[in-house]
């Protein structure tokens, strides 16, 4: 026997073993093929499995709109999520009697007992870099590194004591996103378009765009799917080059051809289906089909340059380029085609006062300057054309930064900088059941602990899964034997900055 042809026999056994398992599983209904059924496509909404291979709409196409449990006016999400943790004493949260106190040493009560990520021995305080002033009819605190955003502060609603356990960027990053610093967990974009589905099957159900030069401390886990079938993952899309990568056919590849190769293609995923009865065969199907659609619509709508002119010289977009301003603006376009859930991610933020990029009086303000106006531009474009009402802003960081000047090492450094703060930072939320001018929350007189309504991380998803029509205890996914959900065994309406 040849090398071939012994080759050839090994297949041969290969494929009877596979066809013996297939047969074995397929047969067995009332053993383990009845055993893993019960589990594969389990509903959330109907608390019940469905008996044998009766499929529902929702298993052929996990991307189908759904209800939600409870009416809700809130379509869509867009999420701004500043990596790298703003400081809220630069922004929102005045502190004159800081101010008063900059450069005097920092009280020992405050420091006993605690754990900071480069703080050491005793620090200074350090007062506010920005002046603040009131505006609208809200009075909101704004400083002066935000200009533009004065203009709407009336229209959100902030939360001044947020606080989080996580002190480092990357599992502070993962816990704002999937109620967990660990990784494994589903994020809020993927548990939102599981619930919910989209309105546009021609479009991911949730994209990710990222300005700033990087993606997120925590890498792509941020949008990942966890233990949820990965067509709820986020979809990474580019504002600068081809949104997506390979969005082109290659040369020689017509149209036909291409939707002929993905309907063979789908025939054998079907086929291998009906065998081993594996969701995540249905979510290959349709992310070949989604890959297929998105070819015709997603050119169009990640296309800025069409845009009016007012419209660009309202965000500062520079269409071509990566940027806060150009993503802010397609933000817009995708929740306007139905996409459910936007998630922007800007990179930068991180104000140590290494160096002069990291500098709040320096980098940071340049940063606050990035993503003034095209967040303000964002709300105030969504109000214009009616979306606001059925749509959901976010706007946040990981977590805080110190009333007290960094000391990395025990020195004082050549830059002003914050280290990072756990125990309170600012938030805010913009759109559909959001109460307007609504501030929530105050923290002691230098900013350093929430002394009135203090809300975690775990309340903010309850709080957005409410805005959606979920109860947020309710809404769960089986996983290696019991039910998950978002805000784990925690979380809380914050029930004063609902409308």
């Amino acid at each position: 026997m040849d090398r071939y042809e012994k080759l050839w026999q090994e297949q041969l056994t290969r494929n009877a073993q596979v066809k013996s398992r297939r047969h074995f599983l397929k047969e067995c209904a009332a053993g383990f093929g009845g055993i893993a059924m019960g589990s594969l496509f389990f509903s959330c909404d109907s608390g019940n499995p469905p008996k044998g291979l009766n499929l529902s709409e929702r298993d052929l196409n996990p991307l189908s709109p759904v209800s939600p449990p409870f009416s809700s006016k809130v379509q869509s999400v867009i999420y701004l999520h500043m990596a790298g943790a703003p400081s809220q004493l630069e922004m929102f949260d005045y502190k004159p009697e800081l101010q008063k106190l900059h450069n005097q040493a920092c009280p020992e009560s405050l420091l006993q007992g605690r754990k900071f990520a480069f703080i050491r021995g005793q620090p200074n305080l350090l007062g506010p870099q920005a002046s603040f002033e009131q505006v609208g009819q809200s009075g909101a605190w704004v400083s002066d590194y935000l200009p533009h955003f004065k203009k709407v502060a009336d229209d959100v609603a902030f939360l001044k004591a947020v606080h989080t356990d996580q002190f480092n960027h990357g599992p502070a990053q993962l816990f704002m996103h999937t109620g967990s610093p660990r990784l494994g967990r589903p994020s809020l974009g993927s548990w939102v378009t599981y619930g919910l589905g989209s309105d546009n099957q021609n479009l991911p159900g949730f994209v990710v765009l990222t300005s700033g030069g990087k993606t997120p401390d925590a890498g792509k886990s941020v949008w990942g799917s966890g233990f949820l079938p990965s067509v709820y993952q986020g979809v990474q899309c580019r504002s600068k080059g081809d949104p997506v990568l390979y969005i082109d056919d290659p040369k020689g590849m017509p149209r036909d051809l291409k939707k002929e190769t993905i309907s063979t293609i789908n025939r054998i995923n079907q086929e291998e289906f009906e065998d081993y009865a594996d969701p995540e065969i249905l979510a290959r199907i349709n992310q070949y089909e989604m890959a297929y659609r998105m070819q015709i619509e997603v050119p169009e709508v990640m296309d800025i340059q069409n845009e009016p002119q007012y419209i660009h010289e309202m965000y500062g977009t520079q269409p071509g380029e990566e940027s806060f301003a150009n993503n802010c603006l397609l933000a817009r376009k995708l929740v306007e085609k139905g996409v459910r859930f936007v998630q922007l991610f800007d990179w930068g933020w991180d104000a140590h006062g290494t160096d002069k990029s990291t500098a709040i009086d320096l980098g940071m303000k340049d940063k606050c300057t990035e993503i003034d106006r095209p967040m303000s531009a964002l709300l105030m474009d969504l109000k214009q054309r009616g979306l606001l009402d059925n749509t959901l802003v976010v706007w946040g960081g990981e977590f805080g930064r110190t009333p007290m000047q960094e000391n990395r090492e025990g020195k004082t450094q050549s830059f002003k900088g914050r280290d990072h703060h756990v125990d309170t930072f600012t938030m805010w939320l913009a759109g559909g059941g959001i109460k307007k001018g609504a501030s929530h929350g105050l923290t002691d007189e230098i900013g350093f602990s929430g002394v009135e309504g203090k809300v975690s991380v775990h309340d903010i998803h309850a709080t957005i899964l409410h805005l959606l029509g979920y109860d947020h205890e309710k809404f769960t996914f089986d996983f290696q034997g019991r039910p998950f959900r978002l805000t784990d065994v925690e979380g809380e309406l914050i029930h004063p900055i609902l409308a």
